[in-house]
Order: C-alpha cells, then structure tokens, then sequence
C-alpha cells in the first residue's frame, strides 16, 4: 500500500480550502470519489481490517457519511458489528469543529460496554472521529483503536494516545499544512477559498 495509491483514490488536488473542522488547508481530497468504485475500495478496507483485527474489537463505527460506508466493510472483515455516528451542527458553528457526531437513539443502549474500533476514511483535523468518539464515550464503549486510510499522522496519533487507543493507518498524509483561520498565510495572501 503507498500513499500514491490512495491519493489516485481520493483524487487529491492543492490549494487553498476549509475542512469540516474550521481549519483551512492547502490539500484537497475528493473524499466522495473514492466510493464510486466498491471492488477498489474493498481492497483497501480488507487491508485495514487486517490491522484492525488485533485489538479484538466487537464493533466498528464510522462516521457518516463516507467513512461509515468504509467501516461497514471493515466491520464485515473483522466479523464484527457495525454502528455509525450521524453529523449535526453544533450550537455555535464558527468556532473549530463546528460538526458533531452521535449515535442513532435505536443504537445508543446497545454500545454500553462494548469495544470499538472507529475507522474513518482520512483522518485530518480529526472532527468526525473525535465526534463519534465522544459520543460512542457517553454512550459507555470503550474506544480500543482508531483506523484510517490515510492520516495526518500527528493529529491521528495525538487523537489515539489522548483515548488510550491504537492507530492503524495504511498510508500517512503527504506533507501539507492546517491552519486555524485567523493564522492561515494562504488568507493573508489573499488566495480565495476554493
């Protein structure tokens, strides 16, 4: 697995841009585009459940919208359960992390001491799996690893240690930059937000 590999998959593009978590960024990943060809991406969810299976989790989650379709497959791998986390606003959405993730109420009562592994198609910021972490927390799981196709590694890895869980990642994110908004040099330059 290399990292050229799935930047093909997510058609990755430079530039300036605005993530789901308020961050602005200068790499561009055409998450959606990776879906439209299952029998590829398959291929890389079985690699990713080859290293999640290790951590005997019982149930998999994703965040919707995509990484919940990821980590369906991986769930299917592994042989274990499968829920997902839906996004809503959060009451003040100009601050970072804007998008929050819960759990369906019809699943909420089943997660309560349960394993989970959380697997989200690429980890940036890290807002939908720190979101569905959160909420997997409150419903009483317990968080034993984190999974990705590919991942800012520092923000993946700082996210796995604060929750005591392990990171499994096939390929690291190419160097590339995060900014809050007030510190974005690309806004400073007056590159617009594409």
């Amino acid at each position: 697995m290399s990292s050229p590999e799935i930047l093909e998959l997510f058609a990755a593009r430079k530039g300036h841009f605005r993530f789901e978590s308020g961050h602005h960024g200068d790499l561009w990943l055409d998450i959606p585009r990776a879906y439209t060809n299952p029998r590829r991406l398959r291929n890389f969810a079985s690699q990713l459940a080859r290293r999640m299976i290790r951590h005997n989790a019982e149930l998999v989650c994703g965040p919707l919208v995509e990484g919940a379709l990821l980590a369906q497959m991986v769930a299917e791998e592994m042989g274990a359960e499968f829920v997902f986390a839906e996004q809503f606003v959060r009451t003040d959405p100009s601050r970072l992390f804007p998008t929050g993730y819960r759990i369906p109420a019809a699943l909420r009562s089943f997660l309560t001491g349960k394993r989970v592994a959380v697997v989200d198609d690429v980890i940036n910021a890290g807002s939908a799996v720190r979101g569905a972490i959160e909420d997997l927390e409150t419903c009483g799981a317990t968080v034993v690893a984190i999974g990705a196709l590919m991942a800012r590694i520092d923000q993946a890895s700082a996210l796995a240690a604060s929750k005591g869980a392990s990171l499994e990642c096939l390929a690291p994110m190419p160097a590339s930059q995060l900014w809050e908004p007030p510190q974005c040099p690309l806004c400073t330059s007056g590159i617009a937000l594409e």
